[in-house]
């Protein structure tokens, strides 16, 4: 979307230099990569990186105006200069937003918001049509990836669905304030993120800000800390879930039966759903929610079902060379999900399942807990082998023997290399491997190397 230099000035209370060889209305973009002639670049400033250093460039590649919080990095370009670059740009997706007229759909959670937005986008754009619908790309869901979707709306979107991340107490309230979402999707309150919240209640009291003005709530009914939540809103939430119906709502039942009880209608759907394993049941009964409360007819809904997909990264099949079959989900980690995923994996037809399980990130002080957890859940899913890596490999491996599951079929892995090593000396085409992981490990290392290296000397 392009704002007008008045609308630029007054989100951001800036000032103006050399107005007169300002364009009409801005473009504004954030990476030299993408400028485009007559765009306008936005400076930001990173642990890593500090954008004024690239308003040269930026000017050299065509842009004809910059965004800056220090004047001399301008040099002699138009500019507009603002007390800081981030909070300027979010005040101008701030402004964005308030001239939207369409429909924003919130969404965030512990666990399966990528997925769920992901899967909402689809079902959206089976009613509106795909170029009207707008979401976060891959899981841009922090204070810069917000901004830079509602700046990246056109005339043509009628709805947008906004993921929203918290890395720190307070996150999802602030992002609320430019987004301002008429709708709020929480998948769950898990412990993803725990060192850094220090607290559960931390952690739930920031996703609840999702509701912070108002959004209409879509509530997991299986999640403990929603259920005690739910009746501080100011309106009642649309419940949904996996499994035989508890309360009114969206409800995917185990054998594939959408169940709806969404206003005065009661109604029931057979489902052909193309996702593996009850949490994927679960998000995809939170997006049918969003989707019914953003106008999509159930039966809409019912026959776009079949083919929808996941993100990249999220329980995502593959063969390597030789036919080992691979089930790639190490996009992130938590312990929700990491249990979610080995029960779908338990599913998986094969003659062994080997479960290939790098660590979780952020837990602070529950973490060696968690990990026992996830490696006692191991022990009683169906793995035939469990390979454990990263700082708590110990915790996982401790967890599962616990739990019954035999120590020579435990083995531990201090790298990748490690890892691929075992499974080219030990894993058949007829096995199963799951990889599953925290980001920080970089499992994605594992698959590039099978790839590569199946059918290399051994």
């Amino acid at each position: 979307m392009k704002l007008t230099l008045a609308q630029a000035v007054g989100a951001t209370r800036g000032r103006v230099l050399h107005e007169s060889a300002f364009p009409s209305e801005l473009r504004i973009v954030t990476d030299t990569r993408t400028i485009e002639r007559g765009d306008v670049f936005l400076a930001l400033r990173g642990e890593n990186f500090d954008g004024h250093a690239y308003t040269g460039d930026a000017i050299g590649k065509g842009a004809a105006a910059v965004i800056v919080d220090r004047a001399e990095a301008a040099g002699a370009a138009p500019a507009l200069v603002v007390a800081e670059t981030k909070h300027a740009y979010m005040d101008l997706a701030a402004t964005a937003r308030a001239a939207f007229p369409g429909r924003v759909i919130g969404i965030t959670g512990s666990a399966g918001k990528t997925t769920t937005k992901h899967l909402l986008a689809q079902l959206l754009a089976a009613h509106y049509g795909a170029d009207d619908v707008l979401a976060s790309p891959a899981n841009e869901n922090n204070e810069i990836g917000v901004s830079k979707l509602l700046l990246s709306v056109q005339p043509y979107h009628r709805v947008l669905v906004v993921e929203m991340g918290a890395r720190h107490e307070g996150d999802i309230a602030v992002l609320v304030q430019v987004a301002r979402p008429q709708i709020g999707i929480l998948t769950n309150i898990g412990e993803a993120h725990l060192e850094i919240f220090g607290s559960r209640e931390r952690l739930a009291r920031t996703k609840w800000g999702l509701f912070s003005l108002g959004a209409q709530a879509v509530l997991n009914a299986g999640d403990s800390e929603s259920v005690l939540r739910a009746a501080a809103l100011d309106s009642p939430p649309l419940w949904f879930g996996a499994g035989k119906p508890r309360v009114p709502g969206v409800w995917i039942e185990d054998d594939g039966t959408l169940s709806l009880t969404y206003g005065s209608d009661v109604e029931t759907h057979a489902l052909e759903i193309p996702l593996p394993g009850a949490h994927n049941r679960a998000n995809l009964a939170a997006a049918i929610a969003g989707a019914l409360i953003a106008g999509v007819p159930a039966g809409t809904i019912a026959a776009r079902v079949p083919q929808l997909t996941l993100p990249p990264g999220r329980y995502e099949r593959m063969t390597m060379p030789g036919g080992m079959h691979v089930i790639y989900d190490a996009y992130n980690a938590n312990a929700t999900g990491m249990i979610a995923t080995l029960d779908a994996f338990a599913g998986e037809p094969a003659e062994r399942r080997i479960a290939v399980l790098a660590s979780m990130a952020e837990l602070g002080s529950d973490a060696p807990a968690l990990h026992e957890r996830v490696g006692a859940h191991a022990a009683k899913a169906n793995v035939d082998m469990l390979l454990c890596g990263g700082d708590f490999a110990s915790s996982l491996a401790a967890g599962a023997m616990a739990a019954g599951f035999p120590s020579d079929r435990i083995e531990l892995f201090r790298s990748n290399g490690d890892a691929v090593r075992w499974l080219r000396d030990h894993a058949g085409p007829r096995d199963a491997v799951l990889l599953k992981g925290s980001r920080k490990y970089k499992m994605e290392e594992i698959v590039q190397t099978l790839r590569e290296s199946q059918d290399a000397p051994r």
